[in-house]
């Protein structure tokens, strides 16, 4: 049973739907800054809300600082929504850097990931959050997501991370949902999903977006879902949800959200290429077939 205007989510600072953008490239692996433009364009045209650049999905661990900050430069230009910058590293002088110059190339918001691989404590993500906050100019996004990093973060640790002046959000890629409202609850920092097959559940237990991969192709559905959740609609934000379910498998399922995000986009004439920088490699034809399906089973072609 609907209940019309009844306004269920909180306001979205950074928009309600945030394709975490690919950086297109040319044959030679330079980034196609006019392509990236004309990439955003495109995707608020379908109903993005805002961008992320600079995250996983957007190549960050092979693209150096200069290109990062005339990455934000340009599609700042390009469109009128909030720009995230991803500037997150397992080297906490190193993300300080990419803070720094990320938010004075224009960034709205600076997304950081948890430090991955070298495992710190819960103290050490704490002094790792400290140190981005205190050359932070711009609000701040912990990117929590535990299968990249290896770091389960405590309930705890989140309480010490919100109390930094400038951590406003989380994008949650933890998969606990359990978790995550308790967490919400306690923080009152604004919620984001980081896993687009969660997106409708996150939203019912408070968060008020997605930064996402299946975004690139299915932002209109995706905002649909939202505006129906949000007006009290649940029936047709569960339809919303079935409806993209098989573009979110295609592009999500194999753990290759760039190469098949890439995918998407060239299928769908957003990108002239799909290059990428090693170790990632472009999308084979199986790919290409599998992003292809996906997107009409999904209604997208």
């Amino acid at each position: 049973m609907s209940t019309p205007n009844a306004n269920l989510l909180d306001s979205a600072p950074f928009g309600r739907v945030i394709p975490a953008m690919v950086t297109p490239m040319k044959s030679d692996g330079a980034i196609d800054y006019d392509a990236a433009a004309a990439l955003a364009q495109h995707l608020v045209s379908d109903g993005a809300d805002g961008l992320l650049v600079n995250g996983t999905t957007g190549e960050s661990p092979v693209t150096h600082l200069e290109e990062k900050v005339k990455l934000v430069q340009v599609v700042k230009q390009a469109v009128d929504v909030p720009v995230i910058s991803g500037a997150g590293s397992n080297d906490t002088a190193h993300t300080v850097r990419m803070a720094e110059m990320t938010q004075d190339a224009g960034a709205d918001g600076l997304l950081i990931v948890m430090p991955y691989y070298s495992r710190p404590s819960q103290s050490g993500i704490v002094a790792h959050y400290k140190a981005v906050n205190e050359v932070a100019e711009k609000p701040i996004i912990v990117y929590d997501v535990p299968g990249r990093t290896g770091l389960h973060v405590t309930t705890s640790t989140y309480q010490r991370l919100a109390e930094f002046e400038h951590i406003a959000a989380v994008k949650d890629a933890t998969g606990n949902i359990a978790e995550a409202l308790v967490k919400r609850r306690l923080t009152n920092l604004v919620w984001y999903s980081g896993d687009d097959s969660l997106y409708l559940p996150f939203l019912a237990m408070g968060a008020v977006g997605v930064i996402s991969v299946a975004a690139h192709v299915a932002a209109k559905p995706m905002r649909q879902l939202a505006d129906a959740f949000d007006s009290g609609d649940i029936r047709k934000a569960q339809e919303l949800a079935a409806q993209i379910e098989p573009v979110i498998t295609a592009l999500n399922g194999d753990g290759f959200q760039a190469v098949m995000a890439k995918a998407a986009l060239k299928i769908k004439g957003y990108i002239p290429g799909t290059t990428m920088r090693e170790p990632n490699v472009g999308p084979s034809a199986r790919e290409l077939d599998k992003a292809e399906e996906g997107m009409r089973r999904a209604g997208l072609l």
